[in-house]
């Protein structure tokens, strides 16, 4: 049996439902401990999630989704507790990454090797806190351009948009059609046991 993790998880306003909802309840549900926490946000307040959804458009489209419930204080938050970030996709990610504590959160991170999930427009906060040099880094295409801006190298989705790529610390995928293989990769980076018959 592996030990219990602590996880923080980065959202905001019009994060991507699935993205913030089911990886927390994955994470839960092998017993990890998980903290979302939104600048400016305290226990019990929530922020609105977007849903996603490719429907044959030139690009994805985007409904109102659900209210998800904060439950850790952003302004508590020591990142040296966790064992493990994750940062969903969506609409937040373009504005959490003006937020400099947010970087700050997420430097320390790289800079201590511990397990990074991050997912579709994720990347986006990866980019502006300096940390993708030099690495490998999967992401929603339209986020390709500015990983490639500090020598990071873009994995492509594929044609279903359901791959991971792990490199180093750092899990990530296009969207959240990749659940099932983000998360896989991020629970062994973890050391996490995922028994697979």
């Amino acid at each position: 049996m592996s030990a219990k993790k602590n996880i923080l998880m980065l959202v905001g306003d019009f994060v991507e439902d699935y993205e913030c909802m089911v990886p927390l309840q994955i994470l839960q549900m092998v017993g990890h401990q998980v903290d979302v926490v939104c600048p400016d946000k305290s226990v019990g307040d929530t922020v609105a999630t977007a849903i996603h959804d490719f429907e044959g458009e030139q690009t994805y489209s985007e409904k109102r989704g659900h209210n998800f419930r904060i439950n850790k204080t952003f302004g508590d938050v020591d990142e040296s507790t966790y064992d493990g970030l994750v940062l969903p996709g969506g609409r937040a990610p373009e504005y959490l990454r003006l937020n400099s504590r947010v970087l700050e959160i997420t430097r320390h991170f790289f800079e201590t090797d511990k397990p990074v999930a991050a997912i579709c427009h994720g990347p986006q906060i990866l980019v502006a806190a300096g940390v993708l040099e030099g690495r490998e880094c999967c992401a929603y295409p339209a986020v390709a351009p500015e990983v490639t801006t500090q020598n990071c190298m873009s994995i492509p989705p594929s044609d279903t948009f359901d791959n991971a790529h792990t490199n180093g610390n750092l899990v990530s995928a296009p969207a959240w059609p990749a659940h099932p293989a983000w998360m896989r990769e991020f629970l062994q980076l973890l050391g996490t046991p995922v028994h697979v018959e």
